[in-house]
């Protein structure tokens, strides 16, 4: 018995390496959590601004281009139109946190509805060494006007 009381004494500080690791490990999932949630909320403000510019595009027809359809008035949409509003749309509404904001496209494939497709960079709030340089984010949203 005695012996074994000697040798639970011998196995002083082993808690440490113990608490070291945890702490690390616990450091490393909160910058983890950090960076994923920085990704999800830089990808919602990105859709919502190509959100808003399809939004414009489909708006960018003059009221000659509506032609009236047993469904209802119907617009026609061109893409060089659709284009125009959306790159007009991104010149008025500030968006300087993106970084290297892009518009991919702005289009119509069927003359109803207006596709435009925005990318940009996303770089981790806190240094990272898996993603040192980030990863380009590319959203792409649809538009459609309906006379109600």
């Amino acid at each position: 018995m005695r012996a074994r009381l000697e040798r639970l004494k011998g196995e002083e500080g082993s808690l440490l390496p113990l608490t070291i690791f945890y702490g690390f490990l616990s450091l490393v999932l909160i910058l983890l959590v950090v960076a994923a949630t920085s990704l999800y909320l830089e990808r919602k403000r990105l859709f919502t601004l190509a959100d808003g510019a399809a939004l414009a595009g489909a708006e960018a027809f003059a009221l000659d281009d509506v032609s009236v359809t047993a469904g209802g008035p119907r617009p026609t949409l061109r893409s060089a139109e659709v284009r125009s509003a959306v790159v007009a749309y991104l010149d008025a509404v500030p968006h300087d946190r993106f970084e290297s904001l892009r518009l991919e496209s702005a289009s119509t494939t069927d003359g109803r509805s207006a596709t435009v497709q925005l990318s940009a960079y996303w770089r981790p709030p806190v240094v990272s060494l898996l993603l040192p340089e980030g990863i380009r984010l590319d959203v792409t949203t649809v538009g459609r006007s309906v006379f109600g």
